[in-house]
C-alpha cells in the first residue's frame, strides 16, 4: 500500500500559480493536499491552520466555512492596486506591496451573494487573496495569493471536522506551494483557451484583477487596513472582554461589539494625527477616549488577554508618543488619585493640529504657538 506521499499526483494548481519544472526531469514538483495546525503564539485556546487543496475545491471550502460565522461577517480582499502582470519571487523586492481591504460587518448571506460570481477569478488569479472572518466568533479563513489557506480559530475540532469532510488529511510534514520555485500570473497573461471554462467567456476588463477587485471593494463598501496591525482574538478573548466592558457604566454599550474594531479605530486615529488632525477638540477627545476604554480592559483583563492587547497596540502607542509635543501639559484634569498607569495620550498635543483643533485649544487656554 502506498503512503500518502507516494500517491499519484493529481494536484490542481490555480492557473495564476505556476510551479517551476524540475531542471532534470521536466516534471512539475509534486504537491499534495493536506493541512497542519498549531497553537498561536501567546495563546492557550487559539489555533492557526495552514492547508493546501485543489483549486476546484476552494469555493466549496469557502461556502462551508461561512456556516461557522453566525449571521454576520466581514470580507477580506488583498490585491495590488496597480497591475503587476507576472513575476517570480526573486522579483518581489521590485514590485509594490498589496493592499488589504475589509468590508464592514454585514449579513453572511449578502456577502456570499455578492462574492459568488467572482469566486473563480479570486481563486485562479495569482495576485489576489481573499477571506471571510467574524472576530466576535473567533473565526477567520484566508486564501492567499500563494494559494495556501490560513485559518484562525478557537474551535480547532470544528475546523478539523470540516477539513476531514473535504478529504484533507493532517500532515505535519506537508509541503506548501511556497516551498518550491514558482511564478505568479494574472488571468490576462494566459491565452483564453487555457483558462478554466467559467472564465473563458469574460472580456479582458472582467479578467483584469485591478478592475474586478475594485468592483468588489465598491460593492461591499470596503476600506484599506494596515497589514502591520494583524492580530487574532479568540471567542474566549472576546467573551472575557465583553464581561469587563459590561462592568463599566460608560462602556457597557460597546460590550457586544467586536473589540478588534476598537483597536483598529485607535490605530486609525493615530494615523490621522500623524498626517494632520482635521477635526475639532471634541473629535480629538473622542479618539483619546478610545484609548481610555482599551486601557480599562487592559487593567481588568487576566494576564493572557492583557499581554495580548498590549502587544497588539504597542506599536500604535509608540507612534502616538512620537508625535506628541509640549508633554508637560495635560489635556485632561489630573485625577485625584494617581492611576496605576500614566495616561500618556493626554500628555501634550499632536505636532500637526488642524485649524479647528488649534482654534479650540486656544479658546480652552492651551496657548499654541
Amino acid at each position: 500500500m502506498k503512503s500518502p506521499r507516494q500517491r499519484p499526483n493529481s494536484f490542481e494548481y490555480p492557473v495564476g500559480f505556476q510551479p517551476w519544472s524540475d531542471a532534470l526531469t521536466g516534471r512539475k514538483t509534486p504537491q499534495q493536499e493536506g493541512y497542519t495546525f498549531h497553537l498561536l503564539e501567546n495563546s492557550r485556546d487559539a489555533f492557526r491552520f495552514h492547508a493546501v487543496l485543489n483549486a476546484a475545491r476552494v469555493a466549496s471550502l469557502f461556502h462551508e466555512f461561512a456556516r461557522f460565522l453566525g449571521d454576520e461577517a466581514f470580507f477580506i480582499l488583498e490585491f495590488y492596486e496597480d497591475q503587476v502582470g507576472s513575476t517570480r519571487p526573486a522579483d518581489s523586492a521590485d514590485r509594490p506591496l498589496p493592499t488589504i481591504f475589509y468590508s464592514p460587518y454585514m449579513p453572511v448571506t449578502e456577502i456570499i451573494e455578492v462574492i459568488t460570481p467572482y469566486l473563480p477569478r479570486l481563486v485562479h488569479d495569482g495576485f489576489v487573496g481573499f477571506g471571510l472572518a467574524n472576530n466576535r466568533e473567533g473565526m477567520e479563513l484566508f486564501y492567499s495569493e500563494e494559494k495556501v489557506v490560513t485559518c484562525f480559530t478557537g474551535n480547532h475540532l470544528r475546523v478539523m471536522d470540516l477539513f476531514s469532510r473535504l478529504g484533507l488529511q493532517h500532515d505535519p510534514e506537508l509541503l506548501f506551494p511556497t516551498d518550491f520555485g514558482h511564478d505568479h500570473l494574472s488571468l490576462l497573461w494566459h491565452p483564453r483557451e487555457d483558462l478554466p471554462e467559467p472564465l473563458r467567456e469574460l472580456d479582458e476588463k472582467a479578467l483584469d484583477y485591478v478592475h474586478f477587485c475594485r468592483d468588489l471593494t465598491e460593492e461591499l463598501d470596503m476600506y484599506p487596513v494596515e497589514e502591520s496591525l494583524s492580530f487574532f482574538l479568540s471567542k474566549r478573548d472576546q467573551d472575557i472582554i465583553e464581561g469587563i466592558l459590561l462592568r463599566h457604566g460608560d462602556y457597557a454599550e460597546f460590550a457586544e461589539d467586536d473589540f478588534g474594531n476598537l483597536l483598529f479605530d485607535w490605530n486609525d486615529f493615530v494615523l490621522e494625527c500623524e498626517g494632520g488632525f482635521n477635526g475639532d477638540l471634541w473629535e480629538y477627545q473622542q479618539g483619546l477616549q478610545l484609548r481610555d476604554m482599551i486601557q480599562f480592559v487592559i487593567d481588568e483583563a487576566p494576564e493572557v488577554q492583557r499581554e495580548k492587547i498590549i502587544d497588539i497596540i504597542g506599536e500604535t502607542d509608540e507612534r502616538f508618543k512620537k508625535i506628541l509635543t509640549d508633554r508637560r501639559k495635560r489635556l485632561d484634569h489630573p485625577p485625584e488619585q494617581k492611576p496605576p498607569h500614566e495616561r500618556f495620550w493626554y500628555h501634550g498635543m499632536v505636532r500637526n493640529p488642524g485649524a479647528e483643533l488649534r482654534r479650540d485649544l486656544i479658546r480652552s487656554g492651551w496657548y499654541y504657538n
